[in-house]
């Protein structure tokens, strides 16, 4: 408590020297510390509630911060964030629920009083001001749909104003209400899509703007996958909103990469595979910049219109792009499916053992490889046993599925009570040389080791 004496002992010296000054606020005359007398009891009370905040001794200090706050507005911008920690406080410790009510508009007026008397600040202007309060806003009522209504008019403006000068935090929180809007009805599709874009670009804007070793990079980068995620998993981002949206505009943006590469990105998310617009703007990209996307974009045009080949030639393209895991496994997958569609067996299984490798958890390669199995057991191996062999190795694949991936355990169970019927029964494979839980191995392009098992 030295600290708080030390200050005090000074602030009563300027006392002494100015006991005979005329006394006026700086709130009536505008000045900073108002004048005479009560130009000292400002500086009294703003040195000892900024050391009370200092220590945490929040109920100490709010007698001195009030008066602060309501006769010498301009003196400190500490009142003002020094007294959002105070209200925090008081909040937080009362239990009353009109108390707690008024307390919080309360705490929303500290952000008035500050854009009041310092929202021309060069750098912590008006709408730096809004988005923290608009921010602060939610913290305590996320869930009530008129807050979340004016916090998103304040967001606007703040964003609107500051533009890439704007927080992280207020960046990330007005897609998150967006997204709280949306699927409580307050807002519409179109909207989330905009303002997700909004966002996207100015993130992106300030990574390019950010050295590459620089220490926020990473956190920027982590924050602009979340909002990513959030945007992706909101439903908003459909099909029919997207062409809705965009299509008007691609005649105007052929040339436009950044337009051409964020429509690409939309469409790829929400899986519009038979969407037009994806076509048209996966054309345009892929003239000026080939990418995974674009290559994807081309492969589902040309697999609609039933041009295997073409559709082949740019998955291979797709896959050969991409860079992230997960992407470039479904992309395998998808190839997968459309070398089974053409009779090339072996050629799918390497596709799905590839979509394995980069997506562990996921059972639908497990589930192709078994139908591959399967599906070529009437024509695998010389004679009716070895034929039955086949569907222990499908079956195998349909148990590793389910085992893995619990989406897919309903369609791995009923492909195993259909082709375990297809098993060899007991006295077959007694004649052929083997016993039930022998180790048996598959020959041909199969190659596997499986159980031997007797259908029931």
């Amino acid at each position: 408590m030295s600290r708080i004496f030390t200050k005090i002992f000074i602030t009563g010296m300027i006392t002494l020297l100015a006991a005979t000054s005329f006394g006026q606020k700086g709130v009536e005359d505008g000045s900073k510390y108002g004048h005479g007398e009560d130009s000292i009891r400002c500086l009294q009370n703003l040195s000892l509630f900024i050391e009370y905040v200092k220590q945490k001794s929040y109920a100490d200090a709010i007698p001195s911060w009030e008066i602060a706050f309501n006769e010498c507005p301009l003196a400190n911008s500490k009142i003002y964030t020094d007294g959002i920690k105070i209200m925090d406080w008081r909040i937080k410790k009362e239990k009353d629920k009109a108390k707690k009510e008024e307390l919080f508009q309360q705490l929303m007026g500290v952000y008035d009083q500050r854009i009041k008397y310092f929202g021309d600040h060069k750098k912590y202007n008006e709408n730096y001001i809004l988005g923290r309060k608009a921010t602060k806003m939610l913290s305590y009522k996320k869930t009530n749909p008129e807050a979340r209504a004016q916090a998103q008019e304040w967001f606007e403006k703040s964003i609107a104003g500051q533009k890439t000068k704007s927080e992280i935090a207020v960046l990330a929180t007005y897609m998150t209400n967006t997204v709280a809007m949306y699927k409580s009805g307050q807002t519409d599709a179109e909207t989330v899509v905009n303002n997700y874009i909004k966002v996207n670009d100015i993130l992106s804007t300030i990574l390019t703007k950010l050295p590459a070793n620089s220490k926020h990079k990473p956190v920027l980068e982590g924050v602009k996958g979340k909002v990513e995620e959030l945007f992706a998993k909101s439903g908003a981002a459909d099909c029919e909103t997207i062409e809705q949206i965009f299509a008007p505009q691609l005649a105007e943006n052929k040339d436009n990469l950044d337009w051409l590469k964020l429509v690409n990105k939309l469409l790829a998310r929400a899986n519009c595979e038979d969407a037009q617009l994806l076509y048209d703007v996966s054309e345009s990209l892929h003239v000026i910049e080939p990418s995974s996307s674009s290559a994807y974009g081309l492969a589902r045009m040309y697999l609609k219109t039933q041009d295997l080949p073409k559709a082949v030639e740019y998955y291979n393209e797709a896959i050969n792009l991409e860079e992230e895991a997960e992407q470039k496994g479904t992309y395998l997958y998808q190839l997968g499916l459309i070398k089974f569609n053409q009779g090339k067996l072996a050629e799918s299984r390497t596709n799905a053992r590839k979509a394995i490798e980069l997506r562990p958890d996921w059972g639908d390669p497990y589930i192709l490889i078994g139908n591959l199995y399967a599906t070529s057991a009437k024509n695998f191996g010389t004679k009716e046993f070895e034929h039955k062999t086949a569907y222990w190795a499908a079956v195998d694949q349909f148990f590793k599925a389910k085992k893995i991936d619990p989406e897919v355990a309903e369609k791995a169970n009923e492909l195993i009570n259909i082709y375990s019927k297809h098993f060899p029964g007991t006295e077959e494979i007694f004649f052929e040389g083997h016993q039930v839980g022998d180790s048996y191995a598959v020959g041909g392009w199969i190659g596997v080791t499986t159980t031997v098992r007797a259908k029931k």
